[in-house]
């Protein structure tokens, strides 16, 4: 099998980009260097140019300057009390169809354009990453993921749930697959790897237009949402969501298995599933898991480049 290490990879010529990139660096000044404009330029971990301007748009976003650290309070203190309610609780209640409705209104009103970007994309990305490790898996069979959405009002059909869903049942799919077929590594490395489902995201977002209220950054928007998501899922589904962060790590390592190369793992922070993280961090890790996810897309694309 071809390697193609990810230092060879960050030399290889970007893909093509629209005219203009939703940022757009200030000019140098050796004396006062701009600091948002060192972390866009760097590409010391590659990231998609178009997802990464809108990261940091997002980062100097004044609400997550000021208003971040007191919602994230507000939302741990009210997420405690959702949290020790449903566990003493005889009976256990969740409404997924509103859940979704709430979030795509809270999304469409309350939350800039460009978050709401990342977050429509972020969906798409996980769906890639699961079908080409099916692709290249021990059983190209496995049920393979249709969940791409390309507007804030498709999040309304279940969106997050079914994201959830389709990362646990490939992880025991692919699981029993692997021990179906303990010979499956030797069959991999015998061909060359498929990089079919490592296509496009669209998205139809106009980060252009914006309602007066629409100016929450992306982990201010998550803290809050957490609260409607541990509301209206039951404590376990809540509990299985916070634990599918922490998934990175075993993503991770079975993108390195069939690529031969560990050499990027570092990038991934959300690691651990045995000793899970606490809920009060879901939002934090989250966000983490957003940018994690987009490493390790942008890993891929470069070596679908490199094999081209």
């Amino acid at each position: 099998m071809t390697q193609a290490p990810i230092q060879a990879m960050i030399s290889q010529p970007p893909s093509p980009q629209p005219e203009a990139l939703p940022y757009t660096p200030q000019p140098r000044d050796r004396r006062n260097p701009n600091a948002w404009d060192a972390l866009y330029l760097d590409e010391a971990i590659p990231v998609d140019p178009v997802a990464k301007a809108y990261m940091i748009c997002d980062l100097q976003n004044w609400t997550r300057t000021f208003l971040l650290l007191p919602i994230r309070a507000i939302a741990n203190l009210l997420l405690g009390i959702i949290l020790v309610v449903k566990r003493a609780l005889p009976f256990q209640f969740s409404h997924y169809k509103l859940m979704h409705r709430m979030a795509v209104w809270f999304l469409n009103h309350f939350v800039t354009p460009e978050a709401c970007y990342l977050i429509v994309r972020h969906i798409c990305l996980g769906s890639n990453i699961v079908n080409f490790l099916i692709d290249n898996g021990p059983d190209s069979d496995i049920e393979k993921s249709k969940l791409y959405p390309s507007t804030i009002e498709d999040l309304g059909e279940n969106a997050f749930l079914e994201h959830d869903l389709i990362l646990y049942n490939f992880v025991l799919d692919y699981s029993e697959a692997r021990k179906k077929n303990p010979g499956w590594m030797e069959e991999i490395y015998d061909r060359k790897l498929n990089y079919d489902s490592i296509k496009p995201i669209c998205v139809h977002i106009d980060v252009n237009h914006r309602k007066w209220l629409q100016v929450l950054d992306l982990e201010s928007a998550i803290e809050l949402f957490k609260i409607i998501y541990s509301f209206w899922l039951t404590r376990d589904e809540f509990e299985r969501a916070v634990l599918s962060l922490e998934f990175d790590e075993n993503f991770g390592c079975y993108v390195s298995a069939i690529t031969g190369d560990y050499d990027w793992n570092h990038v991934i922070t959300n690691r651990h599933p045995l000793a899970p993280e606490s809920p009060f961090e879901a939002g934090r890790n989250l966000l983490l898991h957003g940018i994690i996810t987009e490493y390790l897309h942008r890993y891929l694309e470069l070596r679908q480049q490199a094999c081209r």
